[in-house]
């Protein structure tokens, strides 16, 4: 499915883990059942070229708190995009904050949870492989500035490779 709005990367923002933490603090007082939330994405990497939008995984005790957490979000005008990754990830985004936020409920020892948390500490401390992450990144974004899914299929090859060797310490 093509976007219709453009693949836009921008430079870091020293702002991003400041907005983060407001956000978390906002998120934790709403969702004090959270067992964590983290920040997740290419805003979490420090130097890293990112879309502005400040991804984030709210990890809740188990499959049965996510009915009361989702609620908890459309009263608070988070717009649903349903479950994502067949791997019990139901994700989330905001209506007109600054920056954007996206956001998701997922259950406790989630496999995706565990592999955004790898990829984001090995890129962390690899400044070469999120270096090459980033060249990768905007050349996406150049060939694919206008479909959206095809920038982050395209990308997937690169964060296997990383959360594989992140997971197995391989590298």
């Amino acid at each position: 499915m093509i976007t219709h709005s453009p693949v836009e990367l921008v430079p870091h923002d020293p702002q991003w883990p400041q907005a983060f933490q407001r956000i978390r603090d906002r998120l934790l007082a709403l969702l004090p059942q959270a067992l964590s939330i983290d920040h997740i994405g290419s805003t979490s990497i420090p130097g890293m070229t990112a879309k502005p939008l400040i991804d984030i995984d709210i990890v809740l005790p188990g499959l049965g708190h996510i009915e009361g957490a989702t609620r908890v979000l459309l009263a608070e005008g988070y717009e649903p995009r349903g479950n994502r990754y067949d791997d019990e990830v139901w994700a989330f985004l905001s209506k007109g904050s600054a920056p954007a936020e996206r956001v998701y409920l997922c259950p406790e020892g989630n496999g995706t949870h565990r592999n955004r948390l790898a990829f984001r500490d090995y890129l962390i401390a690899h400044p070469q492989a999120a270096a090459d992450y980033a060249a990768l990144k905007r050349r996406l974004a150049a060939e694919f500035r206008m479909d959206g899914d095809r920038y982050t299929a395209h990308k997937r090859e690169f964060v296997d490779a990383i959360v594989a060797w992140a997971l197995t310490g391989d590298a």
